[in-house]
Order: C-alpha cells, then structure tokens, then sequence
C-alpha cells in the first residue's frame, strides 16, 4: 500500500517538472543575429525541435525565393535587400533632422504548440555628422553680460523612433497576409503608431501605390491625396495617431497577390491636413488643383513601407 501510494506521489512529480520544462520551452524566446552591409541584412536564427515555420510576415506562401530562409540543421538564414525595401516588404525609417537611416523586417516564428513570436530585425546607418559652424569674430573689447544666481535646470530627453503597424481588416477580422475572397469585398487599410509613439507623433500618407509584384503597378495616393476614390477612399484619422482607409478587393489578372507601397510623414504632434476635395483637410483625398504637396514644419520622419494581401477568388 505504501509503495502504491509512493509511486503515487513519484508520478505527480514526474509530472509537473515535465510539465515544467514543457512550459519553459514554449516561453523561450528565439535567439537570432543581424549582419549589417551597404545592401543587405543578414538575420540568422537558432532552430530547434520547438519551431515549426519560419517566414517574413505577411509572405508565409509568397512564391519568391529570396524572400525565405534558408534552413539548415540548426539555424535558419534571411538574405534581405537595404536597398530595395519593397521586394519583401521591408520598412525604412528616415530621420529627417539626422539623416539617420533604421531598416526593418518582421519575421514570424510558428511553434509546435500553435503560438507565434514576432521578431524585429533591424539595421541602422547612421547620418551625416552635424556640422558646427564657426562663430563669428567678436568686435574688439566685447565683453558678454554676467548673470549672477541663475537657478538653471539641465532637462535632456529624446523621442522614441516611431513604429508603423500596417494591416487589412475585414470586418472585425484583422488579415493576416492572406485573403479568401471575392474581389469587391470591402476591406479597411490601417496605419497606425506603436503605443509609445502615438502620444508624441502624428501621421500622414503622402503617397502610395498598388502593384501585382511584377509589371503592372497604379497609384492610388499621390500628394497626400487620394487618385480615385471609388477604387480606394480617403484616408481619415480622428487623432493623427491612426490613419484608415476604405477600399474594395481587387486582384491584377496574372497575380493572386497584391502589394502596398507608400511614404508616410511622421510629424511632431500631428501631421498638417491637406486640403482636399469639397475643401476638407484630409490625409489622403484629392484636390485636382494640388500640384505639390507643401513641406511640414513638424515632420521628423519619413517611412517607406510595403505590405501584402494574397486574394485567392472563391
């Protein structure tokens, strides 16, 4: 009875640290390294029996290549263009005050226990060195005013570098890179700031275009305004911090997929409306008489992004 009663208590305990370590092996987070040059990143990944698939986001099917991994025991390794974002849906992030440059791909991780780990990989190049200026020979006999028993607070702070969030909602379901419908359904783009950024910046698309990734391409925004209305609707916003727009599916005849690409404005507070159509400030309608998009005071960034969306027709 004792013996029953002590195996008893061995197999709970068996238990519970294989239960344990099972969790622990799920909760680990993937170790991963970037290599930086001129034109390329490097992201190499440690694999183990925990991982199922690994894959750019939004292009877990897309057929091409270089777009993939290359797996290999152990590890698996992303050959990913700098200077050509686009190919694979990369962002880049343009310091305009700097000239500082941060390139950035997001790569989903699949587990064997159906939950997903989404990793950053970044380059950064950084900009000119600023240039201080000689100051300008003083007068003879110049003397400068003294101040005595100034109470000076030294206050040093810096912004965060902002985070676009760019998706595909249907309904209440945000798409997640592939889409099983009719073109015509109606579907919403939105772009919105990381939750650190968004009490600090504001935004504004000021151009984007649609392509089949292969020859055919149409712009849809051009001067932070919407090019035809009836094929992708304003861009609104209620606070600056999240930008949406409403569009119906539609698919280039030799492609199921369908690619984003667009320049964002990331001002200060928030981005300055264009005036556009029926004289309403927006951030993304038309104007016919609007030529050239007028610069902002308050933009500090420039991102360039694309997205995907796969429409497989029913």
């Amino acid at each position: 009875m004792r013996n029953s009663k002590l195996c008893d208590i061995l197999l709970i305990l068996c238990a519970t640290i294989l239960s344990s370590r099972v969790a622990k092996a799920a909760n680990k987070k993937v170790d991963f390294k970037v290599h930086c040059d001129n034109t390329t990143m490097m992201v190499k990944l440690k694999t183990s029996g925990d991982i199922k698939n690994i894959y750019l986001e939004n292009l877990q099917h897309y057929p091409e290549p270089d777009c993939h991994p290359k797996k290999l025991k152990g590890h698996s390794t992303f050959k990913l263009p700098l200077d050509e974002m686009y190919w694979c849906g990369g962002m880049a992030i343009l310091n305009t005050i700097n000239g500082k440059r941060t390139f950035i791909y997001h790569i989903i991780v699949e587990k064997q226990d159906n939950s997903t780990e989404k990793l950053s990989a970044q380059c950064v190049v950084p900009g000119q060195k600023l240039k201080i200026h000689k100051r300008a020979v003083l007068p003879a006999g110049f003397q400068e005013q003294e101040f005595e028993n100034l109470d000076i607070e030294s206050v040093e702070n810096k912004a965060p570098e902002p985070v676009l969030n760019v998706g595909v909602r249907q309904g209440d379901r945000r798409i997640n890179g592939e889409l099983n419908v009719n073109p015509g359904s109606q579907l919403t783009m939105e772009i919105n700031l990381d939750p650190v950024s968004a009490p600090i910046y504001g935004l504004l698309v000021s151009y984007m275009q649609v392509s089949d990734t292969k020859n055919l391409e149409e712009t849809i925004v051009y001067n932070g305004c919407s090019v035809d209305p009836f094929l992708f609707e304003n861009f609104n916003t209620l606070d600056g911090d999240a930008l949406n727009a409403k569009f119906r599916a539609f698919k280039f005849p030799d492609s199921n997929y369908v690619q984003f690409k667009g320049t964002v404005n990331v001002c200060l507070d928030k981005c300055r409306g264009v005036e556009c159509s029926n004289n309403q400030i927006g951030y993304g309608r038309k104007r016919r008489e609007i030529r050239k998009m007028m610069n902002d005071p308050n933009k500090v960034f420039e991102i360039t992004l694309s997205t995907f969306i796969k429409i497989d027709q029913n």
